[in-house]
């Protein structure tokens, strides 16, 4: 998987909010081979067709999985966690019932999950100061050419 993220326009807002979240197995079990990994793609291909989450990217590690996602304001980080976790985790079940094995037939994740969010114009550093600069025209002008020069 490899999109790219993009402004998404509503009828009252425009959007570019990105966040990384990075789920573990349950009991941090080595459960994403080859066949997993796959699957779970297949499945997050399918949770953005039904729902405005986008996946920029998915990175396995044997025992969890880290997200790059894109999604709307009306959408919670955890509100986009929970769906993510709900339907993979069903899919996997029914796809791989080794790992439902593995995993003494529970639960897929663990509980908890970590999430940051990502920016895509911008660090905090450089917002930071873009909104301190806000009214005085020439400070701004100064902040755009460093900022053009960073790329």
């Amino acid at each position: 998987m490899c999109y790219v993220s993009e402004f998404i326009h509503k009828s009252h807002n425009v959007s570019v909010l990105l966040y990384h979240f990075v789920c573990p197995a349950k009991y941090r079990r080595v459960v994403f081979d080859k066949d997993v990994d796959e699957s779970l793609k297949q499945v997050c291909i399918e949770i953005s067709k039904r729902f405005e989450i986008t996946f920029i990217e998915i990175g396995t590690d044997k025992d969890h999985v880290h997200f790059l996602i894109q999604s709307v304001p009306m959408l919670s980080p955890t509100r986009i966690i929970q769906t993510v976790k709900s339907i993979t985790a069903k899919q996997i079940f029914k796809l791989h019932p080794k790992v439902k094995k593995q995993l003494w037939g529970g639960e897929f994740w663990t509980k908890g999950f970590y999430v940051s969010s990502v920016g895509a114009h911008g660090d905090e550093n450089t917002i930071q100061k873009y909104v301190q600069a806000q009214g005085r025209q020439k400070e701004y002008q100064k902040l755009h050419v460093q900022q053009l020069s960073l790329f």
